[in-house]
Parts: C-alpha cells; structure tokens; sequence
C-alpha cells in the first residue's frame, strides 16, 4: 500500500511539475532576453512600431528586447511561429491588422485567433494614403481615376501584401470607383513604396508611417488619406470622406500578444509596462511623428478590436471577390 501512495504521489508531481514550473518561471521573469516576433519585413508599420517601443520596454524589464523580423505569407510565417513558441514571456507578437484578415484569406493560416494567442494591448494605428510619384502626371484623386479609365487593363498599384489593410483599401478603390486596378503584392511596406519611388507601379497604397517621411520631403505625392479626420501635419491632404467616399475608412493597426498559456502575471505586466511607455510624452511624440496615433488600452480593449475586425473585412473581402488561397 505505502508503494501504491508514493506511486500516486509522484504522479501528481508530474501532473503538476508544468504548472509549478511556470508560476516559478512568472517569479523571476524576465531573467533573459525577450523577442518581439514582427511577422512583416523590416520599414513597414509594425517594424516601425516593434524598434520603437522594444528600447523602451527593454528599459523598463531590465532586460535586452529584440526585434525578430519573420516574414512570408502575408504575415501568416511569422505569427504561427510566435504560436508554437512556448508560452513563457519570452517571446511576444507585435502584428497589424493582417492577424484579423488571414483567417478569412487562407484556408489554412497556421494559427487560431481565439486560441493560440493571449491579447496584450493594443498599441496604435495608423490609417492608408494612396501615393504617386510628384512627376506621375496625377495630383489629385480624381485624376488617378481618369487615368485609370483610360488606362487599358487598369493601373497597377502596389500594396504591401496579399490581405493587408493597404491591399484591401485598393479593393474598396476599386469598388467605390468603378475604375480597374491591378494589384503588385509585395513583401512589406518598404517595398511598396519602393515601388513608387521607383516608378515601377505609377500608384501604391500604404499605411502612412513609412510614406509619412517621404510624403513631407515631397519624394512621394499623397493623393487621399484614409482615416476619420486630416492628419496634424499633413493639413492639405484630403480624406476619402471629404473626397465624396462616405464611410471609407481604414486603419492598420498593431497589438502586442503572447503565446496562450502565458501566466497571467507576465500578460499583467507586459501590460502594464507596454501602457506606460505609450502613454509617456517621448514615446508618444515620436510615434505621432511617424504617423501613428496610439490606443494602449489593456487586454480587453485589444480583444474588442479583434473581434470587431474580423467580421469588418471578412465582408471586404467577399464583396471585392478575393479568392481563399
């Protein structure tokens, strides 16, 4: 009887040696180097927005934050790979709007929304512009569409990827115009506007941050900005609404997750921590002069967007006829 007790014993040992071990682990973290996944290449959004926050949450966890660019598959590579880490603090997912989008482009993207992650906060957006060269012929919106009629086959237009917020704002363009586009994916933001500074597609679509820059150096035209109001230092540049597009609005945005089973401590924590450094007064104008607007609002604010989002452009999609890939 006594052997059949200890057998019982260090059973419930083993059963609960993973639950101890990651109280213990939610003790002392973080006790090394922690990643920020950013599942986009470098110079887009949410790039932007993982360098300029990581040496700020480095400074205040004490420890080393590292930005790990992971793209491919429309952001589908890097977030599954944040999925299947383990779920210790250690690493994080910094994403955009394209974590809400996937799961109705890909049949199959890699990751489950409601369970594979854990919302952190979300951490800010930033709405669309449509770009031109200065020397494209096209400075207003109107103009963009009359070329586009008399264009055969349509314009090209550049987006940062199959599923992303610029990509869809091009479809609802299209839509709400009438006029034929014919979209140039590329891998990241930087490379769509490479694109137009290039003049390899006459016309692109991005979020404002790595236009937002080139935009005021005069290197790119902005045509229409996609957000509810003007932008503060880009007073001249029109919003769709304004331009007669009643409803069209668009933002990317980015939110901060960890893999599901984090321990509630370290989600509290990053929480904490992530909120503090969006609401200091450095943080904040550096992130509004890159085109950002900030909304670090907790976990709850987080997965309130997410689902919101997710039936939002589900209905884009099938109204712009996207084929699931």
């Amino acid at each position: 009887m006594a052997d059949l007790r200890l057998t019982r014993r260090a059973a419930l040992g083993l059963l609960a040696a993973p639950a101890l071990a990651r109280a213990q682990s939610a003790d002392v973290w973080p006790s090394r180097s922690i990643r920020l996944v950013v599942p986009f290449g470098p110079g887009g959004p949410t790039d932007v927005m993982a360098r300029v926050i990581a040496p700020g949450l480095a400074a205040a966890l004490g420890r080393p934050v590292v930005v790990e660019n992971r793209p491919g598959a429309s952001g589908n590579v890097g977030i599954a790979h944040a999925a299947r880490s383990a779920p210790d603090g250690y690493t994080l997912l910094v994403t955009s709007t394209g974590f809400v989008v996937n799961p109705t482009l890909f049949r199959n993207p890699g990751y489950d929304i409601t369970k594979d992650f854990a919302p952190i906060t979300e951490l800010g957006a930033s709405p669309n512009t449509i770009l031109t060269r200065p020397d494209s012929g096209i400075t207003t919106l109107a103009e963009l569409i009359t070329r586009a009629k008399a264009t055969p086959g349509g314009l090209n237009i550049a987006n940062p990827g199959l599923g992303s917020t610029p990509h869809l704002t091009a479809e609802l363009l299209r839509l709400r115009t009438g006029i034929e586009l014919v979209q140039v994916t590329h891998q990241s933001a930087a490379q769509a506007v490479q694109a137009v500074l290039a003049g390899t597609t006459p016309i692109g679509v991005a979020a404002l941050p790595p236009a937002h820059a080139l935009i005021k150096a005069g290197t790119l035209r902005a045509l229409a900005i996609t957000g509810e109001q003007r932008w503060h230092d880009l007073p001249d540049l029109p919003t769709m609404v304004e331009l007669g597009y009643d409803g069209f609005v668009s933002e990317t945005f980015q939110g901060l997750l960890a893999p599901a089973g984090t321990p509630q401590a370290i989600l509290d924590r990053c929480a904490q921590v992530a909120i503090t450094l969006l609401n200091e007064s450095e943080t904040k104008n550096r992130l509004l002069g890159a085109g950002f607007t900030l909304n670090p609002k907790g976990p709850e604010a987080l997965a309130q967007r997410i689902a919101r989002e997710v039936p939002l452009w589900r209905d884009v999609i099938e109204k712009a006829g996207i084929p699931r890939e």
